[in-house]
């Protein structure tokens, strides 16, 4: 999904889905200038929507700490326990 101010592309989000429930947000990215104007918020809410008209149940997102806020304050994520391994 992607946002635009006229013909220039200023965010996107990419969703990624296992086939079955599972909907995973990746790559989600505003310009700059266009950060604290409800565009990440909006296109997550666009990658939710279009998951649920897919069928799944559930929607990911992993995020660093400087993101915490927006996930889960303003995109409405919930914390829940996760595992990684750095590669």
């Amino acid at each position: 999904m992607c946002a635009r101010d006229g013909a220039e592309l200023v965010g996107f989000v990419n969703v990624a889905w296992d086939g079955g429930i599972h909907a995973f947000v990746l790559d989600t990215v505003v310009a700059q200038r266009c950060r604290g104007h409800g565009v990440g918020t909006a296109l997550v809410r666009a990658a939710a929507e279009g998951s649920r008209a897919a069928g799944c149940t559930w929607l990911h997102v992993d995020f660093e700490a400087p993101l915490r806020a927006f996930c889960l304050s303003a995109c409405g994520f919930r914390e829940t326990a996760a595992g990684l391994i750095a590669l």
